[in-house]
């Protein structure tokens, strides 16, 4: 086992901390996205209080490893890690789509150090972080590059050129992350536009290939660790995920892909956090 049980707990309790500021964020707004940030909590909690290497009070530290969100969409679930991992604070995480706020509904790369890239064009993540990645290997840099994406935009066909890209120059220091919760704005994906065998595909075009629960904190540690150890070739994580996650009213409802709750359902979706997902949510929250 690469990482110790205790630490297991710590990171599933941020996930709950992360999940119920999420909430609070988007009743804050009035608008966002509700879905896919609720159910990428448990990998952005294993990612700020784990995996990546980087510093919170120096965001733009030179050796950070970089992050790439994708799916800018989803980006509540980043500022609410950021904010519990001490890049700012809650109330400004609460700033979320107010005018004049860092805190954008899609991320802008110059408002907010370490954001990295400004995103909301599906399909373009993939192929910033790999020419990132490229640019680390050109200057003998050490970080690791990591791109979230959803499963939704591997239906763009930039992603795959960037995915060939990665894989013909054997981008090791680049692991992809795919969340895979089957929905996107108006329907499940394989109804709308269907991407699978999604495994095979990465493995075509040359990269190594990981399936792991995206809720289980010790198996997606596992899979970044196995990452690494790959020399020779990028690695894609695709990470089953329930949109929704911790709520059950909302679980695996594409409506609620992009629409915020209203104060009165987020009263019962805090009270539903701490009644139904068990003793460690009663007690992070």
């Amino acid at each position: 086992m690469s990482i110790h049980d205790d630490k297991v707990k710590e990171i599933e309790c941020e996930a709950v901390k992360i999940r119920k500021t999420i909430i609070e964020m988007l009743v804050e707004a009035g608008s966002g996205h509700t879905a896919g940030p609720l159910g990428m909590a448990d990998i952005f909690a294993a990612l700020y209080f784990y995996v990546l290497n980087h510093k919170p009070k120096d965001p733009m530290w030179e050796e950070r490893d970089r992050l790439i969100l994708s799916n800018g969409h989803i980006v509540p679930v980043r500022y609410a890690a950021m904010a519990h991992a001490g890049y700012f604070s809650l109330d400004e995480a609460k700033t979320l789509r107010k005018l004049g706020s860092r805190m954008q509904g899609h991320p802008e790369r110059e408002k907010l150090p370490s954001m990295e890239t400004t995103s909301g064009p599906l399909g373009s993540g993939l192929g910033q972080a790999a020419g990132i990645a490229y640019g680390a290997q050109m200057d003998n840099k050490t970080f690791r590059v990591y791109c979230v994406m959803s499963d939704a935009e591997q239906q763009a066909g930039n992603t795959w050129e960037s995915a060939m890209f990665a894989g013909n120059n054997n981008l090791s220091n680049l692991t992809g992350i795919i969340d895979r919760n089957n929905i996107q704005i108006n329907g499940m994906t394989e109804d709308v536009m269907p991407i699978e065998p999604l495994r095979a595909k990465y493995e075509a075009f040359g990269w190594h290939v990981l399936e792991v629960d995206g809720h289980n904190i010790e198996a997606f540690v596992d899979a970044v660790d196995e990452a690494k150890a790959i020399r020779e070739k990028p690695t894609i994580i695709i990470a089953h995920t329930i949109p929704g996650k911790g709520i059950p009213d909302i679980e695996f409802d594409y409506h609620w892909h992009g629409k915020p709750p209203k104060p009165e359902e987020a009263e019962k979706f805090l009270r539903d956090m701490r009644t139904l997902g068990g003793k460690i949510d009663s007690e992070c929250i």
